[in-house]
C-alpha cells in the first residue's frame, strides 16, 4: 500500500478563558481542521505559551501556515508574538502563509499598514460582493467577482495598505480592501472567513496559496 504523505498545515489559535476554570486556553473553530483536511492538509496546532516557535515549526517540518481570525491585535500578547513568529518565519523560510480576516490586520500591521474601525455595521454579519483584480485569481475562480461573509469591524483602504501588498479582493460597496497578496512573497490575506463556508471558490483560493500557486 503507497501511503500519500500530506502536507502540514501549521495554523495559529485564539485564547479563550476558560469556563469555570481561573485559566487561560488555546481554541480554534472546528471549521479549520474540517476545512484543513477537506483539502488535503494536515493541519498542526501551534501553542501560543511555546518559548520558541520557529523551532517548534522547523521539527515539524511545516509546509504552509495559517493565521487564524477572532479578536483583535493587541488583545492577547501571548498570540500578537505567536503569530509574529509564525508570521516570520513564514518569510524567513519561503513557505506559503494565509491570514484569515484578524490575521489579515497582522499582516498588513507588519509591513507598516494601518487598521481604521468601521462607523457602521456594513462589513458586521452580512454577505456582500467583493471585486476580484488579480488575473490568476479570477481565472482560477472563473468570476470576476464574488460574493463573501462578513464579520468584522476593522477595515484596510488603499492608504493604510502596507508596504509591498497588492489588492486582489476589494469591496464593491465601499472600495475597502478585503483581499491582498505580497508582491513578491507567497503571502495572501482575506478578510472574510473562508472555513465556516467552505464553498468551491473558497477552497480554490486557499488551496491555491497554501500550494504557493497564485503569483
Amino acid at each position: 500500500m503507497v501511503v500519500v504523505t500530506k502536507p502540514k498545515i501549521a495554523i495559529s489559535l485564539r485564547i479563550v478563558n476558560a469556563a469555570n476554570y481561573d485559566e487561560k486556553r488555546d481554541a480554534l473553530s472546528h471549521d479549520w481542521p474540517v476545512f484543513l483536511e477537506k483539502l488535503g492538509f494536515n493541519p498542526i496546532f501551534v501553542p501560543n505559551t511555546l518559548s520558541d516557535v520557529a523551532s517548534f515549526l522547523h521539527d515539524m517540518k511545516i509546509d504552509g501556515i495559517v493565521l487564524s481570525g477572532g479578536d483583535n491585535i493587541g488583545d492577547t500578547p501571548e498570540r500578537d508574538k505567536t503569530e509574529t513568529s509564525m508570521l516570520e518565519f513564514a518569510i524567513n523560510n519561503k513557505i506559503p502563509l494565509v491570514g484569515i480576516c484578524r490575521g489579515m490586520q497582522v499582516i498588513n500591521d507588519y509591513f507598516g499598514g494601518k487598521i481604521e474601525q468601521s462607523t457602521n455595521n456594513v462589513h458586521v454579519g452580512k454577505h456582500h460582493l467583493v471585486s476580484i483584480s488579480n488575473k490568476k485569481l479570477s481565472t482560477l475562480l472563473h468570476t470576476v467577482s464574488m460574493q463573501v461573509n462578513s464579520y468584522h469591524y476593522n477595515l484596510i483602504r488603499t492608504n493604510t495598505l502596507g508596504k509591498n501588498l497588492e489588492p486582489f479582493a476589494v469591496t464593491q460597496n465601499d472600495g475597502t480592501i478585503e483581499g491582498f497578496v505580497h508582491n513578491t512573497m507567497p503571502v495572501m490575506g482575506i478578510m472574510w472567513h473562508p472555513e465556516r463556508e467552505q464553498n468551491t471558490s473558497n477552497q480554490l483560493l486557499i488551496k491555491a496559496i497554501l500550494q504557493s500557486n497564485i503569483k
